[in-house]
């Protein structure tokens, strides 16, 4: 199992969505990550959310040349030399999405070689996982949302996420306030409350784009709207402020998506700041650190469950540990992935089935990736 080669496909991925009056064509890009051993078994991580060409020279300069040559079986030990090579002072961002692709890659690569499925390999407590379906964009307007959500809980998706705060503290510079946004907010998800009635689960998410106050105030503007989490509500994950914040509105919270090291997540938990923990294997350093957080928050009695969307290698965190709840069928990462991958299964009643194939279950489309506009 000793590794051969390194390659990445950082590449920007144009989608069609034609939703509730809403047409676009938006591009999200992910950089690709094979890993291929000198017994030709080749495994396949990603990472997104961040600036993929940065990724992928960072794999292809940096890390990579720090793989060649050994054990693809020992995860731990790869693990470790990749963290002291891009992050040998505890740095986050661009090292975390860096040994998340190439961890990813290194699991797919540990189950083809066992011939058993990820989920199965990280402890394999349940061969299914629950699914929300994160619908509600900035592009929709307040009657576009209601009909957006109508559409989803029309097809059996009880469980929906919208947007809030609109990158609220970033925009004050160009003519935002933050009490518009937050009253925006207010009206946006009330339209959504009523649009799908009071079984139905919603969640928010601020994508960590407010401040304590105003995060509050849109609190105590929705307290009535029976909202399951608050999503990233505060800037940074400021650990205190969600705390404070928790305590206040009695809102159940959740963050970590984009957090890569682990001390953050401790941080989190010791401050009670979350009723639940949000490490994404693609993000938060691969399947070898999210196992370690999630056992983590185990012994918090916290459940982690995926934000962050890219729910086919998430699946496999959320079925393999016992503290795993629900994946995120975030509709724009899900329309990536289908470009990208062949043999991805489909939500059904609310619900993914884990695959039995070894490894993630899924290949990447190589037709396809081909054709697609690399980023740099």
């Amino acid at each position: 199992m000793k590794i051969a080669q390194v390659r990445t496909f950082p590449v920007r991925v144009p989608i069609d969505v034609d939703l509730a009056g809403l047409k676009a064509r938006p591009t999200m890009s992910v950089c690709l990550v094979e890993v291929t051993t000198q017994s030709g078994i080749s495994g396949y991580g990603m990472t997104a959310i961040t600036q993929e060409g940065v990724v992928a020279h960072a794999i292809e300069h940096v890390a990579a040349p720090q793989l060649i040559g050994e054990d693809a079986l020992n995860h731990e030990r790869l693990w470790e030399k990749l963290y002291w090579t891009v992050s040998p002072r505890g740095q986050t961002g661009y090292a975390s999405h860096v040994i998340a692709a190439l961890d990813t890659a290194l699991w797919d690569i540990k189950g083809k070689a066992l011939s058993l499925p990820v989920w199965r390999l990280l402890g394999g407590a349940r061969d299914k996982v629950q699914v929300y379906t994160t619908f509600g964009f900035p592009a929709f307007d307040r009657e576009q949302l209601a009909a957006a959500a109508r559409h989803w809980l029309a097809q059996g998706h009880t469980r929906l996420k919208m947007v809030v705060g609109h990158q609220g503290l970033e925009r004050r510079d160009r003519g935002h306030s933050l009490e518009s946004v937050i009253q925006e907010d207010i009206l946006r998800v009330r339209a959504v409350r009523d649009a799908i009635g009071d079984d139905a689960s919603l969640y928010i998410d601020a994508n960590c784009s407010l401040d304590g106050p105003h995060a509050a105030r849109l609190c105590a503007g929705i307290a009535d709207c029976d909202i399951r989490f608050f999503e990233e509500p505060i800037t940074q994950n400021d650990a205190a402020q969600m705390a404070d914040l928790r305590r206040r509105t009695g809102f159940a919270l959740a963050a970590g998506q984009n957090e890569g090291l682990a001390f953050r997540f401790r941080d989190l938990l010791l401050a009670q700041a979350v009723d639940y923990l949000q490490p994404n294997v693609v993000i938060s350093g691969g399947f070898t650190q999210s196992a370690r957080i999630a056992a983590l928050a185990q012994a918090f009695q916290v459940p982690v469950i995926n934000g962050g969307a890219w729910p086919y290698h998430n699946m496999h965190l959320q079925a393999g540990v016992a503290n795993g709840t629900m994946v995120e069928y975030h509709y724009f990462s899900a329309l990536v992935c289908q470009r990208l991958f062949r043999q991805l299964p489909e939500p059904k009643d609310g619900w993914l089935t884990l695959p039995s194939t070894p490894g993630l279950g899924f290949e990447p489309d190589f037709d396809t990736i081909r054709e697609l506009p690399r980023t740099s």
